[in-house]
């Protein structure tokens, strides 16, 4: 009968080239993990907006939203735009900018108080 080969012994070096290696590993796992995790879809909980057409009365105040974000305020247009991130601004208060239309009217009524909206004007040099 033959023996079976002995274990080499575990030398320094061979400790080392292993915890290198697992060093290594660790740290590109590190570096990916916020690479790999940015590519799942994300979550959100923001609630839902009113629906298109939707309406809803806020302090008082009549909110209609309608088609691609139209916002009238008591039967008056509010003037909305959309940035590019997605958000809404309006003439009311056009530094800071909402989620969804919604949160935008509320805001204006919250801006507004007991003002009314101004109808809109002729633009360009509309004849009187």
């Amino acid at each position: 009968m033959s023996a079976a080969p002995a274990a080499a012994p575990l030398t320094r070096r061979a400790v080392l080239r292993t915890a290198f290696t697992a060093a290594v590993f660790a740290g590109t796992a590190a570096a990916l993990a916020p690479v790999l995790r940015a590519r799942r879809p994300r979550q959100t909980l923001t609630p839902a907006p009113l629906a298109p057409g939707g309406e809803e009365t806020y302090r008082g105040r009549h909110i209609a939203v309608g088609p691609a974000g139209a916002v009238r305020i008591d039967g008056r247009p509010l003037h909305v735009m959309r940035r590019a991130d997605g958000s809404y601004l309006s003439g009311i208060n056009h530094f800071q900018s909402y989620e969804t239309p919604l949160e935008l009217a509320r805001a204006a009524v919250d801006e507004l108080g007991t003002n009314q909206l101004a109808f809109a004007a002729a633009h360009h040099g509309g004849q009187e």
